[in-house]
């Protein structure tokens, strides 16, 4: 379906309305009974040293890989139960199951805590990954002449507002000196991004580096245009009703260095991970996993957040500019009793 050309203030009204549409019908009418919407103040009492007997978790495990993960690596004696993986990733996917109190902990990048303040939802960050290199590529359409983010102006692009795609795409138009009003940006969420190019919807989408073989394989005459934007976070985070919970904070608290530690697992141990995830799981050839896997970043865990702050911060500023969202103090989604619970669970070279 053809895409309106969305001038001004009422484009941003419609794109900063869209992904807010799902969760409203997922659960907003119930929110007045959840202590998380209704603005429950986060806890900042001590951790609990050990994890009561018998607390589960419901985490976030999209396309399977979390789980694949602990498998792999043997982390077969948690101290809490996972009553539930959940093959959710996209980021308002993940704040409306928030809402619905069907996952308590998920993994984002930095776009998706931002977007769930902006409508109205409590939820920490826990745990930080910084990612150093870039895990989206921008393709473009079948026959398309595009070759560089310059050749962006006056073109249809598809845009998540609350995805990590949505943010690398801000922030190349930014370094190529294009406005917002230079584009059009079409709203589309992430699992919509190829169908929109295969059908000429959008002449560019970001596609994480993982989809851009299969599709470049399929589409001979489509092209991909790199650049050295990044997304610098891969985070954890939860729910301030789950935080405030002791039992399933001490929970989180355990989970965070397994999450830890099976980053490091998968980046040192490449061909096992193409085997059994890219080529067993998501229909990759061998040759294309390696392409993938040589620019995986390698997994990096700041014993303090203070980058990270400072890179949030950034980006919720340059979404305000665009009327995506309203400025306001990233340091209050960041639970600090977490703080150096990934770092301590690493070796030292993947602190940073």
């Amino acid at each position: 379906m053809p895409s309106p050309h969305l001038p001004g203030l009422d484009r941003r009204l419609f794109l900063t309305s869209l992904l807010g549409v799902t969760a409203a019908a997922a659960g907003l009418s119930g929110c007045a009974d959840s202590s998380a919407a209704a603005g429950e103040t986060a806890s900042d009492a001590p951790l609990a040293s050990k994890v009561p007997a018998g607390t589960s978790l419901k985490i976030s495990s999209y396309q399977n890989a979390q789980q694949l993960q602990f498998q792999l690596a043997g982390f077969d004696d948690l101290p809490f139960k996972v009553s539930n993986w959940l093959n959710i990733g996209a980021g308002p996917d993940v704040i409306n199951a928030f809402r619905a109190k069907s996952l308590d902990v998920a993994n984002n990048a930095g776009i998706p805590p931002i977007q769930a303040h902006y409508q109205g939802f409590d939820a920490k960050i826990v745990a930080i990954n910084i990612t150093r290199k870039p895990n989206y590529l921008f393709a473009t359409k079948p026959g398309s002449d595009i070759r560089s983010v310059a050749g962006f102006k006056g073109r249809r692009l598809a845009f998540s507002q609350g995805q990590a795609q949505g943010v690398v795409l801000l922030r190349a138009l930014k370094k190529a000196g294009l406005a917002y009003d230079d584009v059009e940006l079409v709203p589309l969420t992430s699992n919509q991004f190829l169908t929109a190019l295969q059908s000429g919807q959008v002449d560019i989408a970001p596609l994480a580096n993982t989809q851009a073989p299969a599709y470049l394989t399929q589409y001979k005459s489509a092209r991909t245009i790199t650049t050295d934007v990044v997304d610098l976070l891969n985070l954890l985070w939860a729910p301030v009703s789950v935080l405030n919970d002791r039992a399933k904070a001490a929970a989180v608290a355990a989970y965070v260095p397994y999450w830890a530690k099976s980053q490091v697992w998968t980046y040192e141990h490449p061909d096992e991970w193409n085997e059994r995830f890219y080529v067993g799981t998501q229909n990759l050839t061998l040759a294309q996993a390696k392409a993938v896997t040589a620019l995986a970043n390698k997994p990096l865990f700041p014993p303090r957040w203070d980058e990270a702050i400072r890179w949030e911060q950034e980006t919720a500023d340059l979404l305000a500019a665009g009327g995506f969202v309203k400025k306001f103090d990233v340091s209050e989604l960041f639970d600090h009793r977490f703080e150096p619970l990934a770092a301590k669970a690493v070796p030292a070279e993947y602190r940073r």
